[in-house]
């Protein structure tokens, strides 16, 4: 038994689910760097050229979903584009 399910039984499945939505979206994101270069998983776990083009690629993709999350809670904070 865990501190959380200590202190309440339903805790502890709050932070299943968190985890496999986690999973999800980062499967979700490997996928589409994936398809985006054309390789494999094969061709990254084998290949070191492959495996750093998709880092690079993965990283570009968290920048990326980061900014325009940044942006769109700044759109909602200050609709109007006013400072």
């Amino acid at each position: 038994m865990s501190l959380f399910e200590s202190i309440h039984p339903s805790a502890a499945f709050g932070a299943v689910q968190r985890d496999a939505l986690v999973r999800r979206v980062v499967v979700k994101r490997l996928d589409r760097v994936l398809s985006f270069t054309r390789l494999t998983i094969d061709d990254v776990i084998n290949n070191p050229i492959a495996r750093n083009v998709v880092r690079g690629y993965w990283k570009l993709s968290k920048q990326v979903d980061r900014s325009s999350e940044i942006s769109e809670l700044e759109r909602q904070w200050n609709p109007n584009g006013l400072s």
